[in-house]
């Protein structure tokens, strides 16, 4: 099963990350991963989130473009050449990555990755062949 991020367009002015971390702190959602691309005007803000669902509701009420993208997570060995190995696997498979993001584990000597893909099936496929962990949405949280 994918995973589910959220991806919330945020104007580049002052307080404007801050009032999306604060709504989703009052609504007692814990971020575990964040990503932000951002152009001179905008960013687009990538949230892995204790509670997606709940988080796209508190947000849209407060009026913010919202959505729920279905991505992978994957655990790597947190050596050098840990990441290569997985995309690798999908380069050799013929898949691409659209853009990755990371973050620590409660694991010493592991990482994660989040990665979007246009085909999550074949990519989890992939990497599950090449003995590479793909971890689900509740495993982030333990």
């Amino acid at each position: 099963m994918a995973i589910k991020q959220i991806s919330i367009f945020v104007e580049n002015k002052p307080g404007r990350l801050a009032k999306i971390t604060s709504l989703l702190a009052e609504n007692s959602v814990d971020i575990r991963a964040l990503s932000i691309a951002d152009t001179t005007d905008y960013g687009i803000l990538r949230l892995i989130v204790s509670d997606p669902e709940k988080a796209e509701k508190v947000l849209k009420e407060a009026k913010m473009t919202v959505s729920i993208t279905h991505v992978l997570g994957i655990g790597i060995p947190d050596v050098p050449g840990g990441f290569s190995v997985a995309i690798k696997t999908l380069a050799d498979a013929g898949i691409s990555v659209e853009y990755a993001y990371a973050f620590i584990t409660p694991d010493a000597g592991k990482a994660y990755v989040i990665i979007r893909v246009e085909d999550n099936d074949a990519a989890k496929k992939a990497l599950k062949d090449a003995n590479i962990t793909v971890i689900e949405q509740d495993e982030i949280f333990i």
